[in-house]
């Protein structure tokens, strides 16, 4: 019996080694066979175009109350001293915040939305509101829709399907800032906002919603964090430019951070290859890389400069703020570079890619970006 024990011992121990060095040597092979569905797209029925008067189709709106996951205050820690809070904007502003993705499951392409959707994808949706869009949380009003996600493995494959899933999200994201618009006072100011598949969804909606339409004069500024933006291929087709000043309006900040020593290939060799708005290959040029310490773009900052990392516990679900946590600099490849790995928690995805940490690396800063921006907008 203690014979077969330790043979059962070592075959699992060699499926370990296996297992790593085939992780090691495939990584992208063999994240893809995992979460990239193996079953046909469905077509996805568009939304009645009243759906969205249903309150259960939102996560933030006005009206939700403390249940709101966008209007979450993070403190800040015991320890650490609270830089003076940036004053509260002048003007009422309205925030359009699109999630991340946060359904990787492959028996579909795209998240349900009926019956409460996909219990965990729901879940990790809130947590992600409650740490990405709460430093927009001085606005007068914060909308955060549900959506029809792409699965994670929607973003890992040249399949048709692939596309077919974003495009059926986007849909759905185009619906919710329609009702949006319709019920904010046309004179309020709004802001864009976004990470990750968010943030894909927020360049085309700008490029087909905003641009060239009297709802530009509106725009303070839109974040589209998280993902890559071109500024020779997105920027012109989105119709706004890149954020130059602190103080500017109607612009775009954008950045992806990694801790160093960073090994970007994975997230270079996709932004290289996948069509931009305009159609074309981004290949070797840099991305937008807004330094969110600054407000400018590129550049370098230091760690003096961060009014405060929102830095979370294990469960994601709480933090607090630290000040001088992390610096932040642009380097030539338009990376956001934050020095030394910090202790952020579980989710730091290979290469040191700080991803899903996109905005609490930089929660005070932004909030005060915001503020900066609200104030200097004119009607």
């Amino acid at each position: 019996m203690a014979r077969k024990f330790l043979y059962f011992f070592a075959f699992c121990i060699i499926l370990v080694i296996v297992g790593a060095f085939l992780l090691a040597r495939f990584p992208a092979e063999l994240t893809r066979l995992a979460m990239v569905p193996t079953a046909a797209f469905t077509p996805v029925k568009p939304l009645d175009a009243n759906a969205y008067e249903d309150p259960a189709l939102w996560y933030s709106r006005p009206g939700i109350g403390v249940s709101d996951p966008a209007r979450w205050q993070p403190a800040y820690a015991a320890a650490a001293a609270a830089p003076t809070a940036p004053p509260k904007p002048a003007r009422a502003f309205a925030v359009f915040f699109v999630h991340p993705t946060s359904y990787v499951n492959r028996s579909s392409w795209n998240a349900p939305l009926e019956n409460g959707g996909d219990p965990e994808a729901e879940r990790i949706a809130r947590i992600y509101l409650r740490g990405m869009a709460s430093p927009f949380n001085a606005a007068s009003e914060i909308w955060a829709p549900r959506y029809r996600q792409a699965t994670f493995g929607a973003f890992l494959t040249d399949a048709p399907e692939g596309k077919q899933a974003v495009d059926a999200a986007y849909a759905d994201v185009r619906e919710a800032f329609r009702f949006f618009l319709s019920s904010v006072d046309p004179e309020t100011p709004i802001v864009l906002a976004g990470h990750s598949q968010g943030s894909l969804h927020l360049k085309r909606l700008i490029a087909e919603e905003v641009k060239g339409t009297p709802l530009a004069a509106r725009l303070v500024a839109a974040y589209v964090i998280g993902w890559p933006v071109s500024p020779l291929h997105d920027l012109p087709v989105m119709g706004i430019p890149a954020c130059t000043a602190a103080d500017q309006t109607a612009c775009v900040l954008s950045w992806s951070s990694f801790a160093e020593p960073a090994d970007p290939a994975l997230v270079l060799e996709a932004y290289a290859g996948s069509p931009a708005l305009d159609g074309k290959l981004p290949g070797s040029e840099p991305m937008l890389c807004t330094n969110p310490l600054t407000g400018l773009t590129g550049g370098a900052a230091p760690a003096s400069a961060n009014l405060g990392t929102l830095v979370p516990e294990d469960s994601m679900e709480n933090g607090t703020l630290q000040p001088g946590l992390v610096p932040a600099t642009c380097d030539k490849r338009g990376l956001l570079l934050i020095g030394p790995a910090p202790e952020m928690g579980s989710y730091v995805l290979p290469g040191n890619n700080y991803h899903v940490y996109d905005l609490p690396l930089f929660w005070a800063n932004t909030k005060a970006d915001v503020a900066r921006r609200v104030d200097a907008w004119k009607p």
